[in-house]
């Protein structure tokens, strides 16, 4: 991500379950479908959107870097949208 003028380095992961007493209008999820199966998210969300992408993990810097901009063309495409609807 660095690489991309992103830093991750102080990111820290949390639980979806702090979240689930919270009221969103979209809740997004990612994971490698092919592979797992994806825990649903049961708090209040107006829109509901799961995106599949390949598990990088273990994987070459390459996959990585396919990945990472796959996600960030997906992003880039929901935005769009979401722009075009509000």
């Amino acid at each position: 991500m660095k690489e991309v003028g992103i830093d991750i380095s102080s990111h820290k992961p949390e639980a979806v379950q702090k979240y689930l007493n919270n009221e969103f209008d979209y809740v997004i999820t990612v994971c490698d479908g092919a592979k797992e199966s994806c825990p649903v998210f049961t708090g209040k969300v107006a829109h509901r959107l799961h995106i599949s992408f390949d598990d990088p993990h273990g994987k070459s810097m390459e996959i990585f870097r396919r990945v990472r901009d796959e996600i960030k063309a997906k992003i880039d495409e929901f935005s769009q949208n979401f722009r075009e609807e509000n």
